[in-house]
């Protein structure tokens, strides 16, 4: 067995670990899969540990039903990363030779298959692997199965996403402190936002404070930029940010998340400058008796669907037409460039059973032809019902 490096102090215990990939096994057994190609960063992060900004070259984690751990692999240059951050033992931690980075020619996935997939008699295997994932290319998929042409490939579905759900005590409270950034930064913005202050100075500060943390807890990085569109521009649910200035008489939106051990808490306040319009009053009444309906179904035993249709009765009563765009999704351990599961939705045809320990990104946001606001909140199911991660006012703040 080859000797370990120190690891670096594990976010979560090697027991919980185990227990995670125990239950990925678990789902494999029961859908006969034998081995799982897992190359989304975030299911890498929460299956072993694995931490690195390396996700632009081909990486990821290989459970086996007859191997007891799994096995990372990746660039040979981020095996040291692996070594440090990963709780398993050294010899399941394969990088592959610097020549296959980038290479038109020749591919990693060609040598995973011919190095670990060959030498693990895992040839004739019933693969499963992540082909809706960000990470996971079609050439990557064509040399893997090119390179084991006696293997069966299947989808994978988004398993280890889905077995993500259901959060651990560890979990929840990395996504409070992420909730407590995100508090933090949202004053910040309050703090600083007046006519005449450049969107890009407000950014600057909301990284600043992002990564500052809170309480002695160090924030990371979060999966998604700042958004804070303005006037019309929010009537776009994802523009970012320019150097133009706020200006008198304009709505902005800030959606935005604290970020701790790649945990996520996003929430989202709109802020006007100037004296609002009646649309813009009648827009945050809307958005406040949305999330209140919506929080009021939000329990154990109900469904996603029932938190969209009770959101859905309160904007239809205030004649907003959202065109069908759902009310929200899983949050939770996540990499660039989204902070969601990639599971269910809070949509009124989505009927995945509430449990205690799911925690969602609930945004009833209305974006129109012209304008835009957001108000929203991420929220954790709890045993007897439900709690939001962050603790901020919920309305339309005015300046």
């Amino acid at each position: 067995m080859a000797k370990s490096k120190t690891i670096t102090k594990l976010a979560f215990t090697k027991k919980e670990y185990i227990q995670r990939v125990k239950k990925v096994k678990s789902i494999m057994q029961q859908r006969r899969i034998d081995v799982l190609v897992a190359t989304d960063p975030g299911n890498m992060n929460w299956l072993t540990g694995y931490d690195g900004w390396s996700f632009y070259v081909h990486q990821g984690v290989i459970i086996s039903l007859d191997h007891e751990e799994p096995i990372w692999f990746g660039r040979l240059m981020d095996k040291n990363a692996a070594l440090l951050r990963c709780y398993m033992n050294a010899d399941n931690m394969v990088g592959y030779p610097e020549k296959y980075v980038q290479n038109l020619d020749e591919h990693p996935m060609t040598w995973i298959g011919e190095n670990i997939f060959k030498k693990n008699g895992w040839d004739k295997a019933i693969i499963a692997t992540e082909r809706d994932n960000y990470y996971y290319s079609a050439e990557a998929h064509f040399r893997l199965t090119a390179t084991l042409p006696n293997a069966t490939f299947i989808n994978a579905n988004n398993l280890v996403n889905w077995v993500r759900g259901k959060k651990s005590a560890k979990e929840i409270e990395y996504m409070k402190i992420a909730g407590r950034i995100t508090e933090k930064i949202h004053q910040r913005v309050l703090d600083i936002v007046k006519p005449g202050i450049p969107k890009s100075h407000v950014v600057s500060q909301i990284y600043e404070t992002a990564i500052a943390g809170v309480d002695g807890y160090g924030g990371d990085y979060p999966s998604i930029v700042p958004l804070l569109p303005s006037g019309t521009e929010a009537s776009a649910s994802h523009i970012t940010w320019d150097d133009r200035p706020f200006k008198r008489n304009e709505a902005t939106y800030i959606e935005i998340s604290g970020c701790y051990k790649r945990y996520h808490a996003p929430m989202s306040r709109t802020i006007y400058i100037g004296k609002p319009t009646q649309q813009f009053l009648d827009a945050e009444k809307a958005l406040r008796e949305t999330i209140e309906a919506g929080l009021e179904m939000a329990k154990p035993g109900n469904t996603t669907a029932d938190i969209a249709i009770a959101a859905e009765k309160v904007m239809k009563r205030y004649g907003i037409d959202r065109n069908d765009a759902r009310y929200g999704y899983p949050i939770g351990v996540s990499y660039p460039p989204d902070w969601g599961e990639r599971t269910c939705s809070l949509r009124n045809t989505d009927l995945t059973v509430l449990e205690e320990g799911m925690t969602f990104h609930f945004m009833p946001g209305i974006w129109q032809e012209d304008w835009g606001a957001e108000v929203t909140e991420s929220i954790l199911i709890t045993k007897d019902g439900v709690e939001t991660l962050s603790n901020f006012p919920r309305e339309l703040f005015i300046k």
